[in-house]
């Protein structure tokens, strides 16, 4: 798939973090880039967060973390701004439509809403609670789908999402669109391997629970637990044999239709209910 990065658009940049230069395993604070809007403590972005349309632009100004470079909108878009946020922290910049398309491209539906933002501070590995619930990705890259994940541990109340410095997605505004406003409310950890982070989770406790769609177990038979973390493998190639034996357990969704398979952003809401213990 392909789509247009947004200007700018907040790939990261290598920070060195406690383990030094080179040194960063997943409990280092080790060099990466990842989704954008967010950074692994102490590292610097290459650029601002790129934030565009109404779900994503409107939950950044909410957040009082926060911090905002630039706001264009139109004027009705404006508007509604200041009806359902209320005071706003920056002034916006009245625009034609127009304008923001010229900066985005014909694309992206920007919904007369464009803002450019310093990325939060994401925790460091190691300082993830000990009761946490995680999402771990391996390898998955389409913007679409990890912002539809990121929308859906903001639905959960997930702790924080694990990915790697490598093989993430970089397209800013396309991710966040997609998560919907949900990036202001799930942070990122980005850790060099994504094996390692698992064992250290493992040592610290976490069950790590490896989707598949032919596992033995089904998710009724893991039941509800934490501190958990949920591994998510790129739709057509699934986890890689690495990671899963990094898992203390392989599940699948118990199907009982003819397609025995979903979205991954789907079987991620459906996983985090079924083991996600209630309230």
């Amino acid at each position: 798939m392909t789509t247009r990065q947004a200007p700018r658009g907040g790939g990261w940049k290598g920070g060195q973090g406690k383990g030094g230069p080179g040194r960063g395993g997943p409990g280092k604070g080790g060099p990466g880039r990842g989704a954008p809007g967010w950074r692994p403590g102490g590292d610097d972005l290459d650029g601002p967060a790129v934030l565009y349309g109404w779900h994503p632009v409107s939950e950044a100004l909410r957040n009082p973390k926060r911090q905002f470079i630039k706001l264009l909108a139109t004027e009705n878009a404006a508007l509604r701004l200041t009806e359902e946020v209320g005071e706003l922290r920056i002034t916006p910049e009245i625009v034609k439509p127009g304008t923001i398309t010229g900066l985005l491209g014909p694309e992206p539906v920007h919904q007369g809403l464009y803002l450019e933002a310093e990325p939060l501070e994401g925790p460091a590995f190691d300082a993830l609670p000990d009761d946490a619930v995680l999402l771990a990705l391996d390898q998955i890259t389409d913007p679409h789908n990890v912002g539809a994940i990121v929308r859906t541990a903001a639905a959960f109340g997930v702790t924080a999402i694990v990915t790697t410095a490598r093989h993430s997605p970089t397209v800013t505004g396309v991710l966040a669109k997609s998560a919907s406003g949900g990036l202001e409310h799930v942070p990122f950890v980005v850790v060099r391997n994504l094996a390692e982070a698992l064992i250290e989770l493992g040592e610290r406790g976490f069950t790590r629970v490896g989707l598949d769609s032919e596992a033995p177990e089904t998710l009724d038979a893991v039941g509800p637990r934490t501190p958990l973390v949920v591994v998510l493998g790129a739709e057509g190639k699934g986890l890689r044999q690495r990671t899963r034996e990094c898992c203390d357990v392989m599940a699948r969704i118990p199907f009982r239709g003819a397609i025995q398979s979903l979205n991954v952003s789907n079987a991620a809401a459906i996983t985090l209910y079924a083991l996600m213990p209630r309230a």
